[in-house]
């Protein structure tokens, strides 16, 4: 291998990229129970406009979503992924990447929220700076899965939020375009793209 190659832990650190971590359902979208038909996808009103805005500061866009609907087999892989491809529609195309768990509650998965495993990995993937970045999300499991990847979150009160008031986030906003909102009022956002 060719030293000049080589990417030194400072360099990769500077090249690093914060990202916006969201829960799906009650956060980007309305909350359907175990949604498995487009037709039922609604994106939280102002969301694609403001993700604009975002995504042009140079924020990822990235879905952390648990998915027991699978699992429990109420619903397919290739319906979550009709799902997905209308919400993505909705949202202008702005979202980069989704990860999802299938996973069981109570089955110790390192995936499924409350553990930070789709996050670790799409860190990987991304080399995302955390300590820069986002969870928002709706429910306890959202900001704690955050927490314990390192990134900032927010918590938003559409879906379940309500109900989920203590859990501790740095946070609380009406909902996902007043998250935004935050992050973009932020004395120091990403660079945009291009600079």
């Amino acid at each position: 291998m060719n030293s000049s190659s080589l990417q030194s832990p400072a360099s990769s650190l500077a090249s690093a990229r914060p990202a916006l971590f969201f829960d799906r359902d009650g956060t980007l979208m309305k909350e359907v129970d175990h949604c498995h038909r487009p037709e039922d996808v609604h994106a939280i009103e102002g969301a694609a406009e403001l993700l604009g805005k975002t995504h042009a500061h140079g924020w990822l866009h990235l879905i952390i979503t648990n998915q027991s609907g699978i699992g429990r087999g109420y619903f397919t892989k290739t319906e979550f992924d009709s799902v997905q491809e209308e919400l993505q529609r909705q949202l202008n195309g702005l979202i980069d990447d989704v990860y999802m768990s299938p996973d069981m509650p109570g089955s110790n998965s390192t995936r499924r929220k409350p553990a930070p495993g789709m996050i670790l990995e799409a860190a990987e993937k991304f080399n995302i700076d955390l300590p820069h970045s986002f969870m928002i999300g709706d429910r306890t499991s959202d900001i704690e899965a955050g927490r314990a990847a390192g990134c900032r979150t927010i918590l938003v009160l559409t879906g379940y939020g309500k109900e989920h008031r203590d859990c501790g986030a740095d946070f609380i906003a009406e909902d996902v375009t007043e998250a935004l909102e935050i992050i973009l009022r932020l004395p120091s956002p990403p660079k945009p793209l291009g600079t």
